[in-house]
Order: structure tokens, then C-alpha cells, then sequence
């Protein structure tokens, strides 16, 4: 059954934790609306490509431009079944709009389910809607998760795990994508049936 879904982004928001969702949920049918405050449909965010090369952090290299292809203005929660929100750096500013905010803190009151990835869970700690569930985040945020009243979850050893509590649906980084997509589409109802 096709749903529309919500994604939050912002410029630097992580390469493959916008683009490969985005695809993955229009693969299914579902409709994606790309959101970001203060852009218009048909303008870009710039996006960044995160890696993991043996550093003490991830290494941040420039992206591609995605495409916007929905009015942050013209949100109504109402309308959507889900939201997504990547990683990246646009977490750590997006937070600041109240806007965006509201958004999340409406989906979660709403019972809608919530997917974020990597620094996606700095917008669930500002909106305050980790208190009392268990939150896997990039391990930089164990602290914000904590201090936020949640429990924070190590990732496994090759960041691919991805955690479901309540109507949260969180993992570290993009090597959890078929998890975290997976679970995601579950908590939308989605069913994929393979023949075999």
C-alpha cells in the first residue's frame, strides 16, 4: 500500500542517508516529499559524503545536490505516514527551527513512525521525544541521547544494526540502511512478498 512519507533535510545532510532512503521508499511506491526550512521545492541541498577511513571520526567529503521537491511551508503532518530524518550536518542546525520541531514532536504524539540515522537523533533530542526509549545514534551523540533522558544503544561492530522502540526507528550511519529502511517500512505496514 502507497503512503506518503516526510524527509527533513538540510545543506550537509549526509549523501547516502538522504538519497538512498529517498530511492529505496519511491522503489516501494510510497510518495517522498524532501523537505528543508527556508528552501522551496525545486531547489538543492548540498549534501556531504561521510566515511569511515580508520580516523578517530568519520572523514566528510562534498556530496551531490539533492533536490527539494516539496515547500517546507506547505508541511501539514496530517498528510503524511512517516518521517524520515538523515544524518549529516544538517541535524545539528535544522534543530534550531522550531518549525522543524513542531514537525517531529506532531509525528511522535501522532504515534507516526520516526526514522533517524546517524546525527538524525539530534532533532529528536531537541524536540524531546527519546525520554524513556532505547536510541541507536552515531556513539558522538551517547551523551545528547542520555542527557535527553533515553537510553543510547551502541551500534554492532559494522554499524548495520538498527533499533525499533516505540514508533522510534534509529541506527549510527548508512551501512544500516537495509535494516533501518526495513524496519521503517514494517512500522508503515508496508509488505514486500518475494516469490519464490
Amino acid at each position: 500500500m502507497s503512503c506518503k512519507v516526510l524527509m527533513l533535510v538540510g545543506d550537509y545532510v549526509e549523501d547516502y542517508e538522504a538519497m538512498v532512503p529517498f530511492q529505496m521508499l519511491l522503489m516501494l511506491g510510497h510518495e517522498v516529499h524532501a523537505v528543508c526550512p527556508g528552501k522551496k521545492r525545486g531547489e538543492v541541498v548540498r549534501t556531504a559524503v561521510h566515511d569511515f577511513e580508520g580516523d578517530q571520526t568519520y572523514s566528510e567529503k562534498r556530496g551531490h545536490n539533492f533536490h527539494i521537491n516539496y515547500d517546507f511551508d506547505a508541511v501539514r503532518e496530517e498528510d503524511y505516514a512517516g518521517l524520515v530524518i538523515p544524518g549529516g550536518r544538517a541535524p545539528e542546525y535544522i534543530r534550531l527551527n522550531p518549525r522543524v520541531i513542531e514537525i517531529v514532536k506532531n509525528f511522535y504524539r501522532a504515534r507516526k513512525p520516526i526514522a533517524a540515522i546517524c546525527h538524525g537523533p539530534q532533532v529528536l533530542v531537541a524536540a524531546d521525544v527519546v525520554r524513556g526509549h532505547r536510541v541507536i545514534a552515531y556513539p558522538a551523540l551517547k551523551p545528547d541521547v542520555e542527557m535527553a533522558g533515553g537510553t543510547y544503544v551502541p551500534p554492532n561492530e559494522t554499524f548495520t544494526n538498527a533499533l525499533v522502540d516505540g514508533n522510534l526507528v534509529t541506527a549510527a550511519a548508512w551501512p544500516a540502511h537495509p535494516e533501518w529502511m526495513r524496519k521503517f517500512v514494517e512500522l508503515l505496514g508496508t509488505r514486500v512478498e518475494h516469490e519464490r
